[in-house]
This record gives C-alpha cells, structure tokens and sequence, in this order.
C-alpha cells in the first residue's frame, strides 16, 4: 500500500505521493541479476531456441494472481498544485507521416518468456521502453519477480517482440537485470507492481547442433536424486545449452525398500512367485503392523461392491491389493491352481491370482516397493547465435509519462489469453489485441493495492499481465507514453465477465525506478 498518504483516502494517496523522485528515493531501488555473464545469458538463449524452439512455443500464459477483486473510486479530489506532471520523450517523438483510420498496433510490444516457480515456462506481456542504452522493457512487477517463491526472480526471463507461435522477428532478447520498487519487493505492495529490465543485444540463432550427453554423465546412476540434480546442474554450468531431464528407475528390482524414511521408490507390480519369496526372505520380520488381517477382519473387507479394492501390507516393502471382480473377469483367467480344498485362478503374467468367496469373485496383484536411481537423458545443444543490435535499434521505445491526470483516454496492448469466469474463452494469446477507455481511481485490496488505476477491459487475465497502458498514442507513429501496466483483471459488475483492467499509478516513484534502469547498460552477449 501506499505509505505516502497524505490527504486521506485512497484517490488522495495516489496523487499525493506522485513527486519526483529524489535521489535518496534512488538509491533504495532494488536491482536484481537475471543473467549476469555472457555466458549464463548465452544459456538462456539456448534454452529458448533449442529442441526447435520448444520451451517458447509451448509456454503456457502466467496466471498468477491474475484475478482480483476491484473497487472504482468516484470522486476525485482535485490535484495539490505541488504536482507536476511529466513525460520521457519515446523513440517516436517525430513529425508524423501519412494517415489511418484503424488501430496501428506498435512493434514496442511483446511477450517476456520465463521459468516460473512451478519450473515450468511461462510468459507475460511487455513493452520495450526509450532509454539511453536502448535496452529497456517495461512489464508487471510478478511478471520478473516471483510472488510464489519468497519474491525469488525468475529463471532465464527473455523479452521476444513480436514473438508469433515461435517466429522471433526481431530476436531474443535476454534479460540482464531488473529493477522495482523497494515497496513492491520487501512488502509485495501492489501499487508498486511494475519492474523495468535491461536486456542484452538481442541474438538470433543461426545453427543448431545435438550431441549426446557425455558419457560419464549418461552411462552414469545416481543413488540419489540429490546426486542426479547435482550432476545435471553441472552440465548446465558447463554446456551452452543442455536439453535433457532426469529419469528415475528401477536398475535392482532385488532392492526391496524397508525404511519408512525413504521416500525415493517406486511400487511395481510384481507376479505371485517374486512376492512369495520376499515373504519368505522376510519371514522374520513380520509385524503386526505388516501381516495379513484376522480372517474376521479380511471377511468384513472382502464384501464390498464390485470395483472396491482394499490394500494389505504383507512383509515390509510388500503388499497385496483385493479387488472384487466381475464373472467375465474371473473366467477371463483360464489356469487352475489346488492349494487343499481352495481353488485359485491366475492370470497368465502370474501378477493376478483369482478366487471366490461367498458368491463373490476376487482378485489378487502383488506390489513391491523398489528402490529408484536416476540417469540423466538428454542432449548438449551447441546453438551458434549472431547479435541483432540492441533493443532500440529494431524496435524503438515508447516514452514513460507520470504524475498524469486520471481520466486521460488510453490505449491498452497485449496478449490476453484464457478464460471469463464463465468459461468463454475470448482470446486466444497469440496476437497482440488492444482495448481503449478512460483511467480511473480503482482500489485493489486483496493486493495491497490502495491507489491504483482501472480501465475499462474485457482482456482476460492470462496473458494479459504485464500489458502496456500507452498514453497519448498516436496511431500514425504507433508511438505514446507508458502510463501504466496491467497487474490484474476484475469483474466489477459480477456478470462473470472480466470488465476492468488495474494498473499502479505512474507517479514520480516510478520515475526514479526507471531513471535507475535506464542508467544500466548492459551489451551484447555474442
């Protein structure tokens, strides 16, 4: 929330604490490293342009608190005259040429592609910004900075501008550092929701090269899947690129697991004979807790309906499970066994035993718990890459604007993807769409967020965040001034239709984050 309130209540608050930022202001920015080498940003790289660009093209949409609950603030009181609003000149501050009557949508936007907490890839939208080193992107403050895991950053964030189901156009663009507001960052106050990156030049891939994982890596078995991670963070340390993941198995199915304690196992189904002989091995270390139930006691199990099952732990690491079974499936098994007066039925893999009980018909499996080692499977990717140029050379930036009237008619772009609430899937995230309105005072408490901004939307959450709010857009330049960016959607009306889009107030704290980011150069990587 707000610290800054001034005048009382929250429209209050938004306008009181919009004054430049002083330089003491500046130097609370955090800055936080997303690929601090060359050579960790040449991986990030080969993670999103190898196995023919896999991860990029089936990265899911970020759907992190997306949803909020919104509230619109009515009356605005008047602005104090100690505020001064103010504006970044963008890339496009140029004397028009020529005339539309449709929506020209800017090259500025795009999609920023990450590992999220869940280490799965994800993306959000985002917009390229002007700066002096022409390596700034504007996007959602959760979009960099994970919200899932103790305010981690995210893992091998890239900005692709006009990405378009894995077409890269004007390049990948590696995130180098990123920066917030301090608020945002230690009390995850919504109305601080925004981050601006510096990325490195942008690569394009020009070659893609597999080779089978090293040796002593593949032929090698890890006991443990600690081992395992640790081996397979040394081949990401050491290689470009690495494709690959970790395969757990069964390399001794003679490795039965007794200790309760481990967890790294896995139950198989086993034939009648092999679960005979570990009762039979382990004889002496049946339990009470293991051994079969009392005959009253399995008699009260066994009628149950048709399909019900019951588990029995048998000698440790061992078991059976009971299922009452259809006549079609008790005939289905054609080998007869004679044990005294009981006649057993059994499947022909022997992992099935039949039998009947009071007019019922059951069956028997067999499982043991063994004992998992791991292997890494994969391939090293060799990707030789070229630099484009920097950020601003391909794609210009679009000017910052602050301490801006609510009211003002803006302009949204990005890619919403999913669902409303109701199930109507509107959008479909794969192309850059827009909305346009009027700002407005809008509270967001379930977020922190007590002096916000809302426009009316009907972009869906997903996708959507990280969108950029272009103020005085003009649609002949494709160029205006980043006003806002979205941080979440609400459905103010109840309808289950999203209808509004929140974004934090730019105010003069906003300028001093970005001043700090713009300051940061960061270089080519190849």
């Amino acid at each position: 929330m707000k610290r800054t309130l001034a005048l009382g209540g929250v429209a209050a608050g938004l306008l009181a604490s919009a004054v430049v930022a002083s330089p003491a202001q500046a130097e609370k920015v955090p800055a936080k490293p997303l690929a601090e080498t060359n050579f960790a940003a040449k991986q990030v790289a080969a993670f999103w342009y190898g196995e023919k660009m896999a991860n990029l093209i089936n990265a899911t949409p970020y759907n992190v608190e997306t949803k909020v609950s919104s509230k619109v603030v009515a009356h605005l009181p008047k602005e104090p005259t100690s505020v001064k609003p103010g504006v970044v000149g963008s890339s496009g501050d140029q004397k028009p040429t020529g005339t539309s009557k449709n929506v020209n949508l800017p090259r500025s936007s795009g999609k920023v592609f990450f590992v999220g907490a869940d280490n799965k890839p994800h993306w959000c939208s985002a917009t390229a910004i002007q700066s002096g080193h022409k390596n700034l992107v504007a996007t959602a403050g959760h979009c960099v900075f994970s919200t899932v895991k103790e305010k981690d950053t995210m893992s091998k964030w890239v900005f692709v501008p006009g990405y378009y189901q894995g077409k890269t156009p004007w390049g990948i663009y590696v995130g180098k550092t990123a920066f917030t507001h301090f608020d945002y960052e230690v009390y995850a106050d919504g109305d601080f929701d925004y981050a601006f990156v510096a990325v490195y030049n942008g690569v394009q891939v020009t070659d893609v090269k597999t080779d089978s994982v090293k040796n002593w890596v593949d032929k090698r078995v890890f006991k443990t899947l600690a081992e395992a991670e640790k081996a397979q963070k040394d081949v990401e340390t050491k290689e470009t690129g690495w494709a690959g993941k970790i395969v757990p198995f069964v390399s001794k199915p003679e490795t039965v697991v007794r200790d309760k304690k481990n967890k790294e196992y896995q139950q198989t189904w086993i034939d009648v004979c092999t679960w005979a002989h570990w009762q039979n091995l382990q004889a002496a270390a049946l339990t009470a807790e293991n051994k079969a139930p009392a005959t009253k006691d399995a008699v009260e199990i066994l009628n149950k309906g048709r399909g019900e099952t019951t588990d029995f732990k048998t000698a440790p690491g061992t078991g059976i499970k009971v299922t009452r079974v259809s006549l079609t499936e008790y005939d289905s098994a054609k080998d007869e066994v004679k044990i005294g007066d009981l006649v057993f039925r059994v499947s022909e893999d022997g992992k099935s035993v039949y039998f009947i009980y009071d007019h019922g018909y059951y069956k028997i499996n067999f499982w043991a718990k063994y004992d998992l080692d791991y292997k890494l499977v994969g391939k090293i990717v060799d990707i030789t890459l070229k630099d484009v140029g920097a950020l601003g050379d391909n794609v210009p930036g679009q000017g910052l604007a602050y301490n801006q009237k609510v009211g003002q008619p803006t302009y949204v772009f990005g890619y919403p993807s999913g669902s409303h609430p109701d199930g109507n899937y509107a959008f479909t995230g794969k192309t850059l769409k827009y909305s346009y309105g009027k700002t407005f005072p809008a509270v967001a408490p379930s977020i922190k967020g007590e002096a916000l901004q809302g426009i009316k939307s009907s972009f869906t959450g997903e996708g959507a965040l990280g969108s950029g709010w272009l103020f005085k857009y003009d649609n002949r330049k494709r160029f205006g001034y980043l006003n806002g960016v979205t941080i979440g959607v609400s459905d103010t009306d109840g309808n289950d239709r999203y209808d509004t889009s929140i974004s934090p107030y730019f105010d003069g704290e906003t300028l001093g984050v970005y001043k700090v980011a713009a300051a940061t150069a960061s270089g080519a990587i190849v």
